[in-house]
């Protein structure tokens, strides 16, 4: 029996047996509801930024408006942004792309739908390297995919490993994920390192690869960001290759991903987007090819402001006995260790057993939302963003370093 409130027992399909709600939603949902209970909360568990959209990026949008672009779009993206984005994979990324090989998605999350929707038949294996962004393994599970993880340990600075990578292919393999600059962990990749895993996935011609580099411009310490279809060119055929404005541009609520690939793949997913949202809002649209064109600047204000961030957040949990904090050279996260705060109690009586005990407990008695590792696929660790005010990132860290001195 059921409540009027429930749907009938096998009502459901069978896959949402194996959707979660992300862990970095449940956080959010979490301290939303010690917000409304009058708590003051800090909040570092969302991948956001706190600086607003850039102004002539809103006045191509209000410009659009009254210019009458409010009608249905095409489903794979406008020329105007298609073209934008071809002349952005040109000038950053030394990629070349036709428009039959672009398409525009409501945000980088529907792009790995797409894709994955279009091409993981169940048993097929995903390569995702651990730590991974929440959404990668739930999307491939919903289609009956296989996610298989290849560990990427803190000491090798969270990167992935071209011999570990080789080890977890099997005939299965369909595809490899790739999120450099990565979330959760905020690592990179080198040329070098690319260059070895083109040798494995040369290796291997039946592997594709999504190449999610959403944070690219994001990276520190005199790095440049290196894209795996232009240090492969040959394999280029073989890649996906992800980005967006919602990081680099401050435009997360605008809802526009992109991506560069086979113009084969590229209809097959273009298919699905028409039968699922169609078109992407055409107002976002016009806004995103001002983002795309518009001065550097504003996102080089952005990026000099979170290394600075970044710089004060490590140096201030590095000074918590208890903890370790690797410093993260691409991003805005930090992924610190609590290895040594497993299996103590907190001031408030809690036990912590793990890594989600402890942002709980975090988040009950000082009001300070993260998230746990092991939502990512690697604990005893949390995920925490300084893409926030340097006086909130200040506050919570001595909170937290409130929290881990009360522990017993």
């Amino acid at each position: 029996m059921t409540s009027s409130n429930e749907v009938p027992d096998g009502f459901l399909a069978g896959c949402m047996d194996r959707l979660e709600t992300p862990a970095t939603i449940a956080m959010a949902q979490r301290a939303r509801a010690l917000k409304a209970r009058g708590e003051q909360v800090l909040s570092l568990a969302l991948g956001e930024p706190d600086f607003p959209t850039p102004a002539g990026v809103i006045e191509a949008a209000h410009r659009a408006a009254l210019d009458g672009q409010t009608k249905y779009p095409p489903v794979e993206g406008t020329p105007a942004l298609k073209a934008a984005i071809i002349r952005k994979f040109a000038r950053e990324n030394g990629l070349t792309y036709e428009p039959s090989e672009i398409m525009v998605s409501n945000g980088g999350k529907q792009v790995i739908f797409n894709a994955f929707m279009a091409t993981v038949n169940p048993g097929d294996e995903v390569i995702v390297p651990r730590p991974y962004w929440v959404s990668y393994p739930l999307i491939i599970s919903l289609f009956g995919g296989v996610p298989v993880f290849v560990d990427c340990p803190e000491e090798s600075g969270f990167r992935l490993d071209a011999a570990a990578l080789e080890a977890a292919i099997t005939p299965r393999t369909k595809w490899l994920v790739l999120n450099f600059p990565n979330n959760p962990t905020g690592a990179t990749t080198t040329r070098a390192d690319l260059e070895a895993i083109a040798e494995v996935l040369r290796r291997h011609p039946r592997v594709h690869v999504l190449s999610d580099e959403i944070y690219e411009h994001l990276v520190y310490d005199g790095q440049a960001h290196v894209s795996i279809a232009q240090v492969a060119p040959d394999l280029k055929s073989r890649v996906l290759t992800l980005n967006g404005v919602s990081k680099a541009y401050a435009m997360t609520g605008w809802r526009v991903g992109y991506v560069g690939g086979p113009a084969g793949l590229i209809r097959a997913m273009a298919s699905i987007q028409s039968s699922s949202t169609s078109g992407i809002c055409s107002i976002s649209q016009a806004a995103s090819v001002a983002a795309l064109d518009g001065p550097s600047g504003v996102v080089e204000v952005m990026r000099e402001t979170y290394d600075r961030r970044r710089r004060m957040v490590v140096g201030a949990l590095r000074q918590i006995p208890q903890l370790t904090c690797a410093m993260p050279l691409g991003a805005f996260y930090v992924y610190p260790g609590i290895a040594a705060c497993i299996g103590r109690t907190s001031a408030g009586g809690r036990l912590i057993r793990t890594d989600e005990d402890f942002a709980i407990a975090l988040l009950e008695e000082q009001h300070v939302a993260v998230v746990h590792g092991s939502a990512f696929g690697k604990g005893p660790y949390l995920r925490l963003s300084y893409a926030t005010s340097d006086e909130i990132l200040v506050d919570a860290c001595g909170r937290i370093a409130t929290f881990v001195a009360g522990l017993t």
